[in-house]
């Protein structure tokens, strides 16, 4: 949360305005802007990265993947004839810009969140005598000696690291860099204040989403079988409601995906607009709709090494600029809660004023 605080403040904070009028901001830009000069080539590797996981990682194959296999495991549907599909509705929203995307994703994400937290809530209570068990379970499976020894003989805590913190990225997006370039268009002249709005998104996603799809997975005991991915969320959910389970979870999922696709796909456009100029966006769009369809070909194995090498590529320039430019964070936090203590002062003194009105016109 921290970090996508310090991601939100710098956003802002160092934003520009392109040819077309359209907020541009991002790592590319508070290296640049942030560190100095000197710094361009950092800031050059970010946005080229930037296009690299939006266009192979986490914009593209690894959501295909998602919505086409959930599909076809729910309903039969055929992997390709659902790839088809959603190239063609990701080509409608692109193109249109900044603005289509946000009145999609504004329209689909609060409906679909509500609905996946309340069925997962559900679960949790239907199986609420196994959730101590599962709390247990996870505590003593991170912490034991057991745990432990596994980790020095066989780097198996190693291994728990390395995919924990991968999928937690998946997750919330915190230091990876992407979610200042949206946070740059956020209406607000107080970088600090889209700071604050930028780390709430991480506590909804991470601390209590994914907190609770885990138990839920734990107390129904999916977890013990063969599946994986979308499919082992999808039998947790039918082990307590098999009527509506996979209405829900595959409507979520696809819903969730499809948004994430259509978001990164404006990341990678911003990343390539700092590289090339205004003129490559529309070269650009056309590309990431074209490696959209092309995403159903790969197997999952092969979309998450992908993935994880260009998010951890991503990561680096973006970290490395969040430790340079923390003081500015500091300084802009207390700025904005010195404003808020003056605005507080004078509203206090208005109150008082009234009072003193009030008592002599009685």
């Amino acid at each position: 949360m921290a970090t996508k605080y310090s991601e939100g403040v710098l956003a802002v904070k160092y934003r520009t305005y392109d040819e077309n009028g359209n907020a541009s901001g991002g790592p590319m830009y508070y290296i640049e802007q942030g560190l100095g000069k000197k710094f361009k080539p950092l800031a050059v590797m970010f946005s080229i990265f930037g296009v690299m996981t939006a266009c192979l990682g986490s914009g593209t194959f690894t959501q295909v993947n998602a919505i086409t296999s959930i599909v076809n495991v729910s309903f039969g549907v055929s992997e390709y004839v659902v790839a088809a599909i959603l190239t063609v509705l990701v080509a409608v929203v692109i193109i249109g810009g900044l603005q289509s995307i946000a009145n999609v994703a504004s329209k689909i994400v609060p409906f679909m969140a509500a609905v996946y937290v309340i069925v997962t809530v559900s679960v949790l209570v239907f199986y609420a005598d196994a959730l101590p068990a599962a709390i247990k379970l996870v505590i003593d499976g991170a912490f034991n000696g057991t745990a432990a020894a596994g980790g020095f003989a066989g780097a198996g805590i190693m291994l728990a690291m390395r995919s924990g913190i991968a999928r937690g990225i998946y997750s919330n997006e915190s230091g990876l860099g992407s979610a200042p370039i949206v946070a740059a268009a956020a209406k607000t002249k107080w970088p600090a204040e889209q700071g604050l709005v930028s780390m709430t998104g991480t506590f909804i996603d991470t601390i209590i989403i994914c907190t609770m799809t885990g138990l839920s997975i734990i107390v129904s005991g999916a977890w013990t079988g063969d599946l994986n991915g979308a499919a082992l969320t999808e039998a947790a959910f039918a082990s307590a409601f098999p009527a509506v389970a996979k209405y829900v979870l595959t409507g979520g999922l696809v819903l969730f995906a499809f948004t994430t696709i259509i978001g990164w796909s404006y990341y990678g456009e911003r990343c390539a607009e700092y590289l090339f100029g205004v003129k490559c966006i529309m070269p650009y769009r056309i590309g990431y709709i074209i490696l959209v369809g092309l995403g159903v070909f790969l197997k999952l194995e092969m979309i998450w090494i992908i993935a994880d090498i260009v998010n951890g590529l991503m990561a680096i320039p973006n970290l490395i600029a969040l430790l340079g430019l923390s003081g500015v964070v500091v300084a802009e936090t207390k700025l904005y809660f010195e404003h808020w203590e003056k605005v507080h002062s004078r509203r206090k003194q208005l109150a008082e004023i009234r009072e003193d009105l009030a008592t002599e016109n009685n």
